[in-house]
C-alpha cells in the first residue's frame, strides 16, 4: 500500500511540475513583445480568440516552430507580431497570399473564422514561427492556472501536500532507524549477557572437574 501511494504521489508530482513549467514558460515566452522564447525552436502559446475556429479555439494550446519565411506557402498558419487594439501582441492566422515587394516576401493573412483578411500586411521580419500542433483543452487549464484560485488549487496545494508527505516519510524513516538501532542494541546486550552466562558455566564446570580429580 505504501509503495502504491508513493508511486501515485510521484506521478502526480511530475504532472504538477510539468504543468507548472509549461505554465511558466507560456507566460514568460511572450512577455517581451520583441522576442519570443522557445525550446529547441518550439514555443507553446495559449489561444486568446476564436478567429481561427474551428482549426483551433480558446480551449486549445498551440505549438509553433521557428521557420524560414522563404519556405512558407499559401495555406500555412503563422504566428506573427501584430498591432491589435493599439497594443503589440502575437497573432496566429493563415496565409492567404504571398507577394514580392522589392525582393522581399510579404504575406496576406486571415483568420479562418474572420470574414475579411487582416488589414496589415505581414513582413518576413514579423514572423515568429509556423503553427505545427494543437493540444485540445489544455488552453483552458492554462487560463485557469493564470487565476490566483487556479494556481492555488492546481499547483500550490498539491505541492504543499507532497512536501508534508515527504516530511512525514522522513520522520518515519528516522524513527524506524532509531528503533532498529535500539533493537540492535538490545540484541547485542542480550548476546553479551548470554556469553557471560556461558563463561560462568564453563568456569563452574572446570571447578567441578578439578574438585572431582582431587577426590
Amino acid at each position: 500500500m505504501k509503495k502504491v501511494l508513493s508511486t501515485v504521489l510521484s506521478v502526480v508530482l511530475w504532472i504538477i511540475i510539468f504543468m507548472s513549467a509549461l505554465f511558466v514558460f507560456t507566460t514568460l515566452a511572450t512577455k517581451d513583445t520583441n522576442s519570443v522564447s522557445n525550446i529547441f525552436g518550439y514555443t507553446p502559446l495559449t489561444v486568446s480568440s476564436e478567429s481561427m475556429s474551428p482549426t483551433f479555439t480558446t480551449s486549445d494550446l498551440i505549438i509553433i516552430k521557428e521557420c524560414d519565411p522563404e519556405t512558407l506557402k499559401e495555406g500555412d498558419i503563422i504566428t506573427f507580431h501584430a498591432l491589435i487594439e493599439n497594443q503589440y501582441s502575437l497573432n496566429t492566422h493563415r496565409i492567404t497570399k504571398i507577394t514580392d515587394e522589392n525582393g522581399l516576401k510579404v504575406f496576406n493573412t486571415k483568420g479562418d473564422n474572420n470574414p475579411v483578411e487582416d488589414k496589415k500586411i505581414v513582413s518576413s521580419g514579423d514572423i515568429v514561427g509556423k503553427y505545427v500542433l494543437k493540444i485540445a483543452g489544455l488552453g483552458l487549464l492554462m487560463k485557469f492556472l493564470s487565476s490566483s484560485i487556479g494556481f492555488l488549487l492546481v499547483i500550490i496545494i498539491p505541492l504543499l501536500i507532497f512536501f508534508i508527505y515527504q516530511v512525514y516519510r522522513l520522520i518515519m524513516t528516522i524513527l524506524e532507524l532509531k528503533n532498529a538501532e535500539k533493537e540492535e542494541g538490545q540484541t547485542n546486550e542480550a548476546n553479551a549477557k548470554l556469553e557471560e552466562a556461558n563463561r560462568i558455566l564453563e568456569e563452574a564446570k572446570k571447578i567441578r572437574e578439578e574438585a572431582q580429580k582431587r577426590e
